[in-house]
Parts: structure tokens; C-alpha cells; sequence
């Protein structure tokens, strides 16, 4: 996974499907994937998408009351959590 893609972390599988359902309808490039054992939240799906995407995904997230419990980018071994 290059620098250039983030993760969004969610705490309930029903949750990562419905915003995956949501961003694939929106034509945004995502990835399901497992949870990177760094971020901790309730559900063992996360996706991935590419950073260029963020402020779309921030709309689609807020305007459909996705809940999710982060977005976070890659840093060095670990994760950063992104400000919504």
C-alpha cells in the first residue's frame, strides 16, 4: 500500500459495507481490506482509498451518516488518525 492511500476504520461491519455500497456508487476507487492490526476499532473491515479522494469521501460520509471511527493515513510503522 503506497503513502498516496488512507484507511477508514469502522466499528461495525454493517457500517463498512453500507459507506463501501455508498463510495462504490460514487465511483471512488476503494478497497475493502482487513483492519491493520495499529488501528484499533470494533470491526475487522476497513477500506482503503486513495488520498486525492478524501474531501469526497468526507461528503458522502457526513451526508449519509456513515458512522466510522476514523480515517487515518499511513506513518512510517504505524497510523495517524485524519481530523473529519
Amino acid at each position: 500500500m503506497g503513502d498516496d492511500w488512507l484507511v477508514m476504520a469502522f466499528d461495525s461491519t454493517q457500517q463498512a459495507l453500507r459507506a463501501e455500497m455508498l463510495l462504490e456508487y460514487a465511483e471512488v476507487d476503494i478497497d475493502l481490506c482487513p483492519t491493520p492490526k495499529e488501528i484499533t476499532a470494533g470491526c475487522a473491515l476497513s477500506i482503503r482509498f486513495p488520498q486525492l479522494s478524501l474531501d469526497t469521501v468526507r461528503k458522502i460520509i457526513t451526508s449519509e451518516s456513515v458512522e466510522i471511527r476514523g480515517i487515518y493515513s499511513r506513518q512510517g510503522m504505524g497510523y495517524d488518525s485524519i481530523k473529519l
